[in-house]
């Protein structure tokens, strides 16, 4: 009992413990709220009063930019009204200058228009002179109508006259074939097949005897049409010396250059050697270097960059590949460039591109020392004038100097091949689809194969004409020089000459002979001497003209 009464009261202290605190708590709650109501209502006039603060200043900013943006706008706004007005001037300027020029115009025009009316009116008026002669024509061409007329119907009458008589004519003819018939014992067929077998058999004989007479006769004058021929077409050309090198000669300001050039252990050297493929020669020759290759391409290319790097000043080998890159680059171009001038100026047309290429790689090879571009050239103008020579057509002629340029393509390949370059020359005009003409006169010019067309003996004559000619190639040159020589000298040998001349390459010889020993008569005979001596003594192409001067000179001083 004590227990349960200790029990409840413990829980009734507790309890008013509870509630005890519980009330001491919420005053306390209640103090802080109250304090935080105050801190938050001073918070929130502090922030009201700051944000009046910021629209106050905000307004004022707001406007400041406004009146400033009115002002800027009232400047921009004037600025306009200006450029208005005076692009209103301008344009008001320029319609009274087209205004003015149009009313010029058609001043001019109706000018214009009065003289094309005055035209047509004299036109009209010799059109009307015209008609009238056409009416007056026309009646003559119906009088002559008529005339023609009466005389047709004469004409048909006589016709008829003439065709009675050849009735007539006919029946007495068949009369005496019936009488000669008798009197030979022979019908009319016999007597044709008979006279004919004896007519046909004469002319036979004639026919073959005229044969022959004319086929010894173009024998006889063959040759001497074809000397004619090459020396007319020869005579017609004005060839020039074409002998070229195999070095070229780099000239420099100083020697001090050559130095830079070689470069610390010669590195510079040998890097412009390993990226032309040119041969570099720097000796004792003062301000000068030489460059050395059998491929005038890698020589010239050489000889380019390097002057490219002289002036530049910058010598070094990753500068000399980069040079030595551009300059190949510029020199292809120029090979294009010179094989267009040049199928331009000898007006060939339709040539592949590739073809033009190498047309321009030929400016850059030499064949015994003769540039092949020149030859090629030549060959081709040779060619022409050849086959003008013999009568060819005007499409021949062209495919003449067609040939005449491409028969040596096959020298300039890029790459090896172990064809001749005759044959290399007309695979690749087969390739680019030239005319077959051209293929077999570029394919034949060597007696390589068969000869097909009247183009490829042309193109084997030219090409010999051109490397023949006297200077043309180097291994030529030396017998040419010693016949020109021999010339003079068998001139000089005859007596009364004073002197001797061998001109246009040994094709003319003019001899001057002394007046007191020569007369005009034996002048002729020596004229004649001279020209028969070399006949029988020198051999030359062609023909030689000898001209024989005698000039009378009179001297006297007045003293």
């Amino acid at each position: 009992m004590e227990i349960a009464i200790g029990l409840g009261g413990l829980l009734v202290g507790i309890a008013i413990g509870y509630f005890l605190v519980r009330a001491s708590l919420k005053n306390i709650f209640k103090s802080k709220l109250q304090e935080a109501d105050t801190k938050a209502d001073m918070t929130l006039k502090e922030a009201r009063l700051a944000a009046t603060k910021r629209v106050e200043e905000a307004n004022l900013k707001a406007e400041k930019l406004l009146s400033k943006a009115e002002s800027k706008n009232e400047s921009i706004k004037q600025k306009k009204i200006q450029e208005a007005r005076e692009k209103y001037a301008k344009l008001k300027e320029d319609y009274e200058d087209y205004k003015n020029k149009r009313k010029s115009e058609i001043k001019d025009r109706e000018l214009e228009i009065k003289g094309l009316e005055k035209d047509i009116q004299s036109k009209e008026q010799s059109l009307q002179d015209k008609t009238k002669e056409f009416s007056k024509k026309l009646n003559e061409i119906e009088q002559q109508e008529s005339e023609i007329n009466s005389i047709r119907q004469n004409l048909d009458k006589q016709l008829q006259i003439v065709a009675k008589r050849k009735e007539e004519l006919e029946k007495a003819n068949e009369k005496r074939i019936k009488a000669l018939e008798g009197i030979a014992k022979m019908s009319e067929g016999e007597a044709k097949e008979q006279l004919i077998e004896a007519v046909r058999g004469k002319a036979q004989t004639e026919a073959m005897a005229l044969e022959k007479e004319i086929i010894n006769e173009a024998k006889s004058s063959a040759n001497k049409d074809a000397r004619k021929i090459v020396i007319n077409t020869i005579q017609r050309m004005c060839a020039e010396f074409t002998i070229e090198n195999t070095v070229s000669v780099f000239a420099l300001e100083s020697d001090d250059l050559k130095g830079q050039i070689i470069g610390r252990e010669g590195r510079n050297i040998r890097a412009l050697e390993a990226a032309t493929g040119a041969e570099i020669v720097v000796d004792d020759t003062p301000e000068a270097i030489v460059i050395s290759s059998f491929d005038p391409i890698r020589r010239e290319v050489c000889r380019l960059a390097l002057k490219k790097l002289v002036a530049d000043g910058r010598i070094h080998p990753a500068r000399i590949e980069e040079v030595v890159a551009k300059t190949r680059k510029q020199l292809e171009e120029q090979i294009r460039e010179i094989g267009e001038r040049t199928v331009i100026d000898l007006n060939i047309h339709g040539l592949a591109p590739e073809l033009v290429r190498m047309v321009g790689r030929m400016r850059f090879r030499s064949s015994y020392g003769q540039n092949l571009l020149k030859h090629s050239i030549e060959t081709a103008n040779l060619c022409a004038v050849m086959a003008a020579e013999l009568g060819l057509n005007k499409k021949q002629i062209k495919l003449a100097k067609r040939a005449g340029l491409l028969h040596d393509i096959g020298k300039v390949p890029e790459e090896e091949s172990e064809l001749s370059h005759a044959l290399l020359g007309m695979k690749m005009c087969e390739k680019h689809k030239e005319h077959p003409a051209v293929c077999n006169a570029v394919g034949a010019h060597h007696d390589e194969i068969e000869m097909n067309d009247i183009i490829s003996p042309i193109v084997q004559a030219c090409d010999a004409i051109s490397g023949a000619r006297p200077g043309a190639r180097r291994e030529v040159l030396d017998s040419y020089l010693q016949r020109i020589t021999e010339l003079e000298d068998l001139a000089m040998s005859h007596d009364g000459v004073m002197k001797a001349y061998a001109l246009q390459a040994g094709r003319e010889l003019r001899v001057i002979v002394s007046a007191e020993k020569v007369s005009d008569e034996y002048a002729d005979d020596v004229a004649f001497m001279i020209a028969q001596k070399i006949q029988d003594e020198m051999q030359y192409p062609g023909q030689v003209k000898v001209t024989v001067i005698r000039e009378k000179r009179a001297i006297s001083f007045a003293r």
